[in-house]
């Protein structure tokens, strides 16, 4: 438990802490650089003189057999012809009008930049050569409602070397969990506003952990390219799994969204004039100098920005390609939800203990953290430990009440024994006179009565004429009354004393002083 988590214990359902959303890319590892290509080339005769025809009729079997199961079941297969169309949102469209729950949706095909080889005529060697070049091809995005991980998208690249990115999400996979074990839950578009059990629901976050990734994977890749093995005829192993993108999310689920509503706000504050550069890098697993200094031979930069986003307004400390940011999620009558997320495309920030790559029996030592799917469990742990920091460091807002929440209700009418009171001016020169009065020192104890407050606002002239008197008295009654209805005062039982009311006493504190608070005060506060 953060600290923050610990501070607002009672006003929280519960917290879950998981993936979000995970982004895998696959990679013939003998076909990723021109070397291991030549040689590919090499084991099969293929001439260089001849690579684009083989690439032709090799991206056409594979294209055939990818999207062959898919064409059998009846799936649409569409083309995007622009880039702007969002794929998510066409693949969820399509299985809401086909009432898809599980197995394919669709396949969707766009032709986007891609990394892979161009034979190159270099004219100074006199001779012909395969270069890496970034080009166009046609990409196959699969789209499918998985039993374990639920909605997924897989994307195929039908060019050489047929690099394959795999995208699943957490909470897809956890609502398929709950749903295995019958555990009650309320979702709102990517997170759970309420838990029948949140021990139970983390838990099986955390199993989420032990899978073996490189065997999910590899079934995910071989039905997404059939022939992979028939094309490498022999050549080269399996896909080697790396992690491109990880998003590490705590959700603190709050009881009342009025208390999410208040607060939220306080900590977008906090997070953009409080939190320095030093402070997004340590949450990010930078090391400082003593005195929070920066290492003088950093190149990077630190970023923090606010953005207000569909679901929320968020805020987010970037250092260079991995980030940390929270937003207010979801609000509803279930359950409201802040979420802190980390998110990492460039692990080599984070150690990991570890034995060198290749030598297993090696000697273990603090080595950076790897793309590689096999340091994944390091990645979350690394992912959560910077979520805490930057939760404790939120934990320290200062949430106290504002002088806006103070006077918010005394500023609009009440109704008060089915009679409408009107709202109070506490900076109107006569309602501000009248504050003050109620609000002396010598009152605290004993009270005050009427004529107290009248002989405060009018003085006490040594003849004053009788009817002047009783108007004053009467209207100083009408100004008590208001003061009631608004709770500031209450009459004390059987007597004609008053005394302000602990609610009334907080309001005139908080009024009086910023009354007399010089305005070079108050501007650092403000900036």
């Amino acid at each position: 438990m953060n600290q923050f988590s610990a501070k607002y214990a009672d006003r929280i359902h519960g917290v879950l802490s998981g993936f979000d959303r995970l982004v895998f890319r696959g990679t013939f590892r003998g076909l990723s650089y021109v070397e291991g290509m030549m040689a590919y080339l090499s084991f099969h005769n293929v001439l260089l003189k001849d690579f684009g025809a083989f690439s032709e009729r090799i991206t056409k079997r594979i294209k055939r057999a990818s999207l062959g199961p898919v064409e059998d079941a009846g799936c649409p297969i569409e083309y995007l012809a622009s880039p702007k169309v969002s794929k998510e949102e066409t693949a969820r469209r399509i299985a809401q009008e086909h009432g898809i729950t599980e197995g394919p949706v669709c396949v969707l095909s766009s032709v986007e930049p891609c990394q892979t080889f161009e034979v190159y005529r270099n004219r100074d060697a006199k001779q012909i050569e395969l270069v890496n070049r970034t080009r166009k091809c046609l990409f196959l995005y699969h789209y499918t409602i998985d039993p374990t991980f639920g909605f997924m998208n897989a994307r195929l690249q039908t060019w050489f070397p047929f690099s394959i990115q795999v995208c699943i999400n957490g909470r897809e996979w956890l609502a398929r969990q709950m749903d295995h074990e019958g555990l009650g839950y309320v979702r709102q578009d990517n997170c759970f506003v309420a838990v029948e059990d949140y021990a139970r629901a983390q838990a099986l976050l955390d199993a989420q952990l032990r899978v073996d990734w490189t065997e999910r994977l590899d079934e995910i890749a071989r039905r997404l390219n059939p022939i992979q093995e028939e094309v490498l005829g022999g050549y080269t192993g399996r896909y080697y799994w790396s992690t491109y993108q990880s998003e590490w999310a705590t959700d603190l689920v709050f009881r009342e969204a009025t208390t999410l509503h208040r607060l939220y706000p306080l900590l977008l504050r906090h997070g953009m004039t409080t939190l320095g550069s030093a402070d997004v890098m340590r949450f990010l697993g930078h090391k400082l100098y003593p005195g929070e200094r920066i290492c003088p031979t950093f190149l990077g930069e630190v970023v923090s920005d606010v953005k207000r986003r569909e679901e929320g307004v968020r805020i987010k400390h970037q250092v260079n390609h991995n980030s940390v940011k929270a937003y207010d999620k979801a609000y509803t009558a279930h359950g409201s939800v802040l979420r802190i997320e980390t998110t990492i495309q460039d692990p080599g920030d984070f150690k990991v203990y570890r034995p060198k790559e290749g030598d297993p029996d090696g000697p273990k030592d603090w080595r950076k953290l790897r793309k590689g799917v096999a340091d994944l469990y390091r990645r979350a742990e690394v992912s959560q430990a910077s979520n805490d920091r930057y939760a404790n460091a939120l934990a320290s807002v200062d949430d106290r009440a504002t002088l806006d929440e103070c006077v918010r209700k005394i500023t609009e009418p009440v109704l008060w024994h089915n009679k409408r009171v009107r709202a109070l001016r506490p900076f109107d020169a006569d309602d501000s006179a009248l504050l003050e009065a109620v609000s002396r020192g010598e009152f605290a104890v004993n009270g005050f009565r009427n004529r107290n407050v009248v002989a405060i606002l009018y003085g006490t002239p040594e003849s004053l004429d009788p009817q002047e008197a009783r108007r004053r008295s009467a209207r100083v009654t009408r100004q008590l009354r208001m003061l009631r209805a608004h709770g500031l005062i209450r009459k004390v039982s059987h007597t004609h004393r008053y005394q302000v009311t602990d609610e009334g006493r907080r309001v005139l504190t908080a009024l009086l002083t910023a009354r007399q608070t010089p305005v070079n005060q108050l501007l650092p506060k403000a900036a």
